[in-house]
C-alpha cells in the first residue's frame, strides 16, 4: 500500500481527489492538509511515501514544500498538481525536487499512475506541460531580481522592499528597472503580470 499525504487549500478539490485515489487498491490517502506548512509534519507523522501537492497554498507553496521534503524526508516522493500551465513552474518544480508534475484536471488514472511511478523512483511529467515549458524558456531574471519582483507583487513600496532585503532604495530601483527591461515590459505591474504568467515568480 502506498501511503499518500494530499495537500490542497481547496477543501472540495482535496476531498474529491482523496475519494478518487481511495478507489485504487494500492493507494491510501493517510492525511489531507490545507496548508503547505502542515505537509512535512503530516508526512513524517503518517510515514507517507508520496506527497501530492498543489502549487498555490497558504503557509508555503507546493514548490517550497517540495524543497523542504527533499532536505528533510528525501525518501518521500513529490507529485505537484497545478491548475496553471505556466512554463516556469515545471522547471522550478523539478529544481525543488518534485518527480511528478501534472495538471489538476488530469484523469484519475493519470494521477494514480504518476504516484506509482514516483513511488518506484521514476518521474512522471505531463507532456502538454512539458511542451509549454520548453516553448516558454528559462527566466531571464537573476535570483535577486526575481525576489524583488515577488515582494513587489504583494504591493510593497520600494522602501519596504529595501527594508525587507536590507538593500538601499536605489539598489531596489535598479533591480526593478533591470527586471522590467529584461521582460520587455512597460512598467513594474506589467513585468509582474508577465513573470507570473510565465511561472517565474
Amino acid at each position: 500500500m502506498i501511503k499518500i499525504v494530499l495537500a490542497d487549500d481547496q477543501h472540495l478539490v482535496r476531498g474529491a481527489i482523496a475519494a478518487l485515489l481511495g478507489l485504487e487498491e494500492d493507494l491510501e490517502v493517510v492525511a489531507e492538509v490545507g496548508r503547505g506548512d502542515q505537509v512535512v509534519d503530516a508526512v513524517i507523522g503518517h510515514g507517507a511515501a508520496v506527497a501530492v501537492l498543489d502549487i498555490e497554498m497558504p503557509g508555503a507553496t507546493g514548490l517550497e514544500v517540495a524543497a523542504r521534503l527533499k532536505r528533510e524526508v528525501p525518501d518521500c516522493g513529490v507529485v505537484i498538481l497545478t491548475s496553471f500551465g505556466r512554463p516556469g513552474y515545471l522547471r522550478r518544480a523539478l529544481a525543488s525536487g518534485a518527480r511528478g508534475f501534472l495538471a489538476k484536471d488530469a484523469p484519475v488514472d493519470q494521477l494514480s499512475g504518476a504516484i506509482r511511478r514516483v513511488h518506484e523512483g521514476g518521474r512522471y511529467i505531463d507532456t502538454d506541460l512539458a511542451a509549454a515549458a520548453m516553448i516558454g524558456g528559462e527566466s531571464p531574471l537573476t535570483d535577486r531580481e526575481t525576489e524583488v519582483l515577488r515582494i513587489a507583487s504583494d504591493g510593497a513600496t520600494v522602501a519596504r522592499i529595501a527594508a525587507t532585503l536590507h538593500l538601499t532604495e536605489g539598489t531596489v530601483r535598479n533591480y526593478l528597472s533591470n527586471a522590467i527591461g529584461k521582460i520587455g515590459a512597460d512598467n513594474r505591474m506589467s513585468a509582474i503580470r508577465t513573470a507570473q504568467d510565465m511561472g517565474w515568480l
